[in-house]
């Protein structure tokens, strides 16, 4: 075999399915939803003699549970698909909820529920942009990196949280924050309504816009995205500002939710909505990921949860399962990239 035919036959990409292997690994997540539905309804059959996926209150119940880590892992997927991460949303939602509590009593002296609760939630919202601004000065303008830049704003965070609750929980005194945290639409969860409309715009902006055009390209390389033309350091600001709004809109409604704000709101979120958006498909490597996917690793982990209750397993097994789907997400993240590379070679 000459030169050149070597040459030829190693620039061709080796036979196999390489295409069903990809698509397989990019729909992970909603696969692995659809095992753990069909487990735990032939579980409810054949020990209950019920139902698991066809109980309303059981949707309900899941759907509740997953709209904290996933409007938290909504702000996670854009900072992980541009190369980053954000360890401090879980405080900087404590602090959200606090600041909503607080505001929305003190507004309520002065003028009725209703006015008070939006003055609240405007409030705890903005306050939640003042941390996220911060991290990502300290990424873009002081290159800190970004675990130690967030882990040093979760410190902070978590310190004000507590320091402006008093080291307690503050109640929430208002009727509309009540209804808004707890009140149904026909049946469906307010909560679940809001995050359902914050997750459609979300998929807007990264889907269909510049900015989210902008987010992969850094991921996939920040000098390239740099010789485009993007300014990326502005872009990173906006990132990190717009992961600690959706914080913010967690805290709040936490704090609806609960009719109180507590500072260790988020603290036993932040793994969870890492864990949604790994896995979810998004590369910790930055440059791939998508809200659909998201979506999936957040009801993953909510069905992982409520699942395993409803079986009656002791509730510590849900960190080991939860893991253990970490692990196994970003091993085929590993395998999905390699089978990609192969390919491309």
């Amino acid at each position: 075999m000459s030169a050149a035919q070597t040459s030829l036959s190693r620039a061709q990409p080796a036979a196999g399915p390489h295409p069903i292997l990809l698509r397989i690994a990019e729909l992970r997540a909603w696969l692995f939803l659809v095992l753990l539905l069909v487990f735990f309804e032939c579980w409810a059959r054949i020990a209950y003699g019920s139902t698991f996926v066809f109980s309303v209150p059981t949707l309900q119940s899941i759907s509740i549970y997953a709209v904290a880590p996933l409007l938290l892992a909504l702000g996670s997927t854009f900072v992980i698909i541009s190369g980053g991460i954000d360890l401090s949303i879980g405080f900087i939602m404590g602090l959200s909820a606090v600041v909503a509590a607080h505001t929305a009593n003190l507004m309520g002296a002065s003028m009725p529920p209703f006015p008070a609760m939006l003055v609240g939630i405007v409030v705890g919202v903005a306050v939640a942009t003042i941390p996220g601004y911060i991290n990502g000065l300290l990424i873009s303008k002081l290159r800190v990196p970004p675990f130690i830049g967030t882990l040093g704003m979760y410190g902070v965070a978590r310190g004000i949280a507590y320091l402006l609750a008093g080291g307690t929980t503050v109640p929430v005194s208002n009727a509309w924050f009540a209804a808004l945290g707890n009140g149904r639409f026909y049946g469906v969860p307010v909560v679940v309504i809001v995050a359902a409309l914050f997750l459609i715009a979300m998929h807007y902006l990264l889907s269909q816009t510049r900015f989210g055009q902008h987010t992969y390209a850094i991921g996939a390389s920040e000098q390239a995205a740099l010789r485009a033309g993007i300014n990326v350091s502005r872009h990173t600001r906006k990132l990190y500002v717009l992961s600690a709004v959706c914080a913010g809109i967690g805290g709040v409604l936490y704090a609806a939710r609960f009719t109180a704000g507590a500072a260790q709101a988020g603290e036993p979120l932040l793994l969870d909505s890492i864990a949604a958006v790994v896995i979810g498909g998004a590369s910790l490597f930055g440059g791939s990921g998508s809200i659909s996917g998201t979506l999936a690793g957040a009801l993953v982990i909510a069905v992982i949860q409520f699942g395993l209750v409803y079986i009656n397993v002791e509730p510590f097994w849900q960190f080991v399962s939860v893991g253990v789907v970490i692990i196994v997400s970003v091993l085929v993240d590993q395998a999905q990239r390699s089978i990609a590379g192969g390919r491309r070679s």
